[in-house]
């Protein structure tokens, strides 16, 4: 059997190394009465076309298999679902944290605590892209927290300890070590502690404490062939955590800055065909109307800089700008045509911008040739309407690609548009051979293609020998 990524379901750090400690009782005792295991109930939609006994109608069998359907509450009737989950609070007042995916649905939510008693938590907000939800608990009396430590601080071989409801058993504390840092799973704004401290279903939301007793991360995923733990577990760390809560506490939401530009990540290929020393940066593919473009950049740029700090990949942009003050007017160096030029950008909101969808929308004879593996045509009214793009839609159209050429193994296919060859606009045959030609005078031994298929673009460097 395979290994699977489970989300567990509802289910400041020292700067030198310590040894293990005699016993883990103490900080254990100290912790505990902070970490809550969480109860949601869900009402399950009647079922209306799924499996029932094989009985032929009319069979005698039939109405024995109605009422025994009935007695069970199995029958076409609306039903509770119950799953369980694990939080801790983060203040005296009563707010709590744990994953998203825990409370996602639920129509009540119950907060037991490790020394007794139980309360109903209303969500005050969530944030599907890290899996974290925040919710809040009217007590009479101040509850017992905890806080949040410094992930960034946090090393390889620390030890930490998981606290949480596993497979609902109750309150159950785990140790181990820090694994490995900077996991990323699936979403863009990942940032990931590995750990070999026992996290299993029902693990999910709880807390993963540094030795100081200081919450580093939210226990949210197990890899697992079997759903049971391994010893590899993830905890979202506090330094996306911490920033998530704090705008869920202000706002019921998240507000990430926004750069408004399609990147993609800087290959080996791509670089020398940038004739760049080394491949790093976030390579700009496309500038819809946004922040960007008013400030002047443009496709083909390559972000070097953001902020005053350097950006190795389009994963560190994307995270950067996400945790940017919307509004703030920030200076963005780009390499252009070998030379680096500094853009101010003003960002705006990510989750106003999501929802925007960029306009496209010229007319020539087609004409066709076969170049770099590619068999390409001119654009046309009928490939744009065949291609469904926009009036004005523009560039070469592949029509079909040779089985053995690195265009193919590049993933080019037909249908897909080159719009810019060498990063500047291609609309021509001519264009083409005249991009590549300067690519030749140039020494270059590639040539950087911008390819946009259902209006997704991207960069591909084709070898020109």
């Amino acid at each position: 059997m395979g290994l699977a990524l489970l989300l567990a379901p509802a289910l400041t750090s020292p700067a030198i190394a310590r040894g293990a400690p005699e016993s883990f009782a103490d900080l254990a005792e100290k912790i505990s009465p902070a970490v809550v295991n969480i109860t949601t109930t869900t009402t399950v939609a009647a079922s209306t076309g799924g499996p029932s006994p094989l009985v032929p109608e009319g069979s005698p069998f039939e109405e024995f298999f109605r009422e025994f359907q009935d007695r069970g509450g199995q029958g076409n009737r609306p039903r509770r679902s119950q799953a369980l989950g694990s939080g801790f609070v983060i203040s005296a007042d009563g707010f709590v944290v744990t994953n998203n995916h825990v409370i996602d649905g639920a129509d009540e939510i119950l907060v037991e605590f490790f020394e007794g008693g139980e309360l109903p938590a209303k969500v005050i907000g969530t944030d599907p892209n890290t899996d974290i939800a925040l919710l809040k608990v009217e007590s009479e009396k101040p509850l017992d927290f905890v806080e949040f430590g410094d992930s960034d601080v946090a090393r390889v071989g620390d030890w930490v300890m998981a606290m949480g409801n596993p497979l609902g058993q109750g309150f159950s504390v785990s140790v181990g070590i820090i694994s490995a840092r900077n996991r990323a799973l699936s979403g863009s704004y990942d940032d990931y502690i590995q750990t070999d401290a026992a996290i299993n279903r029902g693990n999910s939301g709880g807390p993963l404490f540094n030795m100081d007793g200081e919450v580093i991360g939210v226990n949210t995923a197990i890899l697992s062939p079997n759903g049971g733990s391994i010893g590899i577990g993830f905890a979202m760390s506090s330094a996306v955590v911490e920033r998530v809560v704090a705008q869920l506490k202000e706002f019921g939401e998240t507000r990430r800055g926004w750069l408004g530009v399609r990147i993609q990540d800087v290959t080996d290929d791509v670089a020398e065909a940038l004739g760049l020393e080394e491949a790093k940066g976030a390579l700009v593919t496309d500038v819809p109307e946004g922040p960007a473009a008013k400030a002047g950049m443009k496709a083909g740029d390559l972000i070097l800089t953001f902020d005053g700090k350097d950006v190795e990949d389009t994963r560190e942009l994307v995270r950067r700008v996400g945790n940017t003050e919307i509004g703030k007017t920030v200076d963005v160096v780009v390499l252009r045509d070998g030379k680096e030029e500094t853009l101010a950008v003003t960002l705006g909101r990510r989750e106003t911008a999501e929802a925007a969808v960029p306009a496209s929308a010229p007319a020539t004879e087609p004409v066709e040739s076969e170049i770099l593996g590619l068999t390409l045509s001119e654009m046309s009214d009928d490939l744009r309407e065949q291609l469904e793009l926009g009036a004005n839609a523009d560039g070469l159209v592949v029509t079909d690609v040779d089985e053995m050429s690195e265009a193919y193994e590049k993933g080019l296919r037909a249908g897909d548009v080159i719009t810019e060859a060498g990063q500047q606009k291609v609309a021509s045959i001519e264009d083409l051979e005249n991009r590549i030609a300067d690519a030749e005078d140039a020494g270059r031994k590639s040539l950087l293609l911008l390819v946009r298929r259902g209006g997704e673009p991207r960069f591909v460097a084709l070898s020109l020998e």
